[in-house]
């Protein structure tokens, strides 16, 4: 069977599936878009009402716009900054129905797995010439296959929260209480004001999600009494110095703003924040639920938000043969490019189809999926990566490895070797609780001078959770610095 007669599959109608394929047709290749959504962008809207830290610039990809001036489309603002509605709605939907696109994308389809048609992971003689088999479910509820020469997978993470418990499982009773439990960024002033007003509420999380969800609460709070917050983190007291991110020397504003304005809410005591928690056991009792930690108790709160990142769902690949690093779970020759125990800041060098491959030719992970567990992904590098992929699977290596990617510095570095070095810090999303930021060099800091001049025996190491007071970094207990 000729391989090559069959699609170039992309798993997943998001920003970076869709760039996938306007690549691929720039490329003369035909891609089949597969998304188990109703809509181009379905998870992008489950997060419509936040404002990207992006602005347009940095979240249309090129080989989209260009077809999308072909219609007489009109770009938005450049310096403007979208909603996740706004995405879909001024974007992703216009790509979709372009008339070079729309006939490629397959909507309500499911991809249940990918494996190599007739051949199981352990079967090699005639396995690279064999096309893919991906299984789908259609909207009817059935199963279909279809064939492919190559596979984008571009899902993303969205659907796969990392769970509360700090071992990496459910904590205990987790499970028992999901009706009480919301993972991601729910829409506290919105469709899920009633879940949140008047309620006690504990978030989870030390990244831009949560903050994005704490900075909705405290404008709840003011417009519903009763409304209590608390902010629980994985790192302990004495590595708070990135916590907030690179303020003002964030090359993305509204990114360093948004720390910022949670860093003041705790200074002025408008947001309760626990750190060092890390979670075992949640357990309804008649007060509300009961949240412990390794060695401490929190008061009982109603609701829980859940914002500790997210992982990959690697299941409907577990039938090719995959290079995975243990930790990161991404590509090894990407792994120690994003790996958050060092690269808290996102010093990630320009990477692309080289970077991305696995022993499996022609299968290709892409954007956030591609960064496994490392929460350090920005858009603009999704956008790069299938512009690399698109151009290995035309055969033009060359255009493949000419990979130029230039991100936005956060204004942050924790990793003390990269410092030294004198490495710009680009583009990331602050460490999440499961990945946090190396705290050699971020003991006790809060602007870039203090860093300097804190040392390691200065810091003490305390582990047990603590209330903080934020001015100056110092803790309710006198437990840094």
């Amino acid at each position: 069977m000729d391989r090559t007669a069959c699609p170039v599959v992309v798993v997943g109608a998001g920003p970076v599936g869709l760039a996938a394929a306007a690549h691929l047709l720039v490329r003369g290749l035909e891609p089949l878009v597969l998304e188990r959504g109703a809509a181009v962008g379905a998870s992008v809207r489950d997060w419509g009402h936040v404002r990207l830290f992006s602005p347009w610039r940095y979240a249309v990809d090129r080989a989209a716009a260009d077809m999308l001036g072909d219609t007489g489309w009109t770009a938005p603002d450049p310096e403007s900054y979208p909603t996740g509605n706004d995405l879909v709605d001024r974007y992703l939907e216009p790509l979709a129905a372009h008339p070079d696109m729309h006939d490629h994308i397959r909507l309500n389809t499911e991809v249940v797995s990918v494996t190599r048609h007739g051949f199981d992971k352990m079967s090699s003689p005639g396995r690279d010439e064999a096309p893919f088999l991906v299984t789908v479910r259609t909207p009817d509820g059935a199963e279909d296959t279809i064939l492919a020469r190559a596979v984008v997978d571009a899902s993303g993470t969205w659907t796969r929260p990392n769970p509360l418990g700090a071992s990496g499982r459910p904590a205990i009773g987790e499970q028992d209480l999901a009706d009480h439990i919301t993972y991601g960024i729910p829409d506290v002033l919105g469709s899920a004001r009633q879940r949140y007003a008047g309620r006690r509420v504990l978030v989870v999380g030390s990244g831009h999600s949560a903050f994005n969800v704490l900075l909705d609460l405290v404008d709840l709070a003011d417009q519903e009494p009763g409304t209590e917050i608390t902010w629980a983190i994985r790192k302990p007291a004495h590595a708070l110095g990135n916590l907030f991110g690179g303020g003002i020397n964030d090359a993305l504003p509204a990114r360093g703003e948004l720390g910022a304005r949670v860093r003041s809410l705790v200074d002025g005591g408008r947001l309760r924040l626990v750190a060092g928690l890390k979670i075992v056991r949640l357990e309804r009792t008649a007060d509300g639920i009961v949240v412990s930690g390794l060695d401490s108790v929190l008061e009982p709160v109603d609701e829980i938000v859940g914002a500790t990142g997210f992982r990959p769902d690697l299941d409907l690949l577990s039938e090719l043969r995959l290079a995975l690093d243990p930790a990161v779970e991404s590509p090894v020759a990407l792994a120690p490019l994003i790996d958050p125990n060092v690269h808290s800041c996102g010093s990630v060098p320009p990477h692309g189809a080289e970077e991305l491959k696995h022993p499996e030719p022609d299968l290709y992970v892409v954007g956030m999926k591609s960064y496994g567990r490392a929460p350090t992904f920005l858009m603009l590098t999704g956008y790069e990566q299938v512009r690399s992929v698109a151009a290995a699977l035309a055969g033009d290596w060359d255009a493949a490895r000419d990979v130029q990617l230039v991100l936005p510095e956060t204004g942050v570095c924790s990793s003390s070797a990269l410092a030294e070095r004198g490495v710009a810090c680009c583009g990331a999303e602050a460490a999440t609780d499961e990945a946090p930021a190396n705290e050699a060099s971020s003991c006790c800091g809060g602007s870039a001078s203090e860093r300097e001049t804190a040392t390691a025996s200065s810091c003490c190491n305390a582990t047990a959770p603590q209330v903080i007071q934020l001015a100056g970094v110092t803790s309710a207990k006198g437990s840094c610095c």
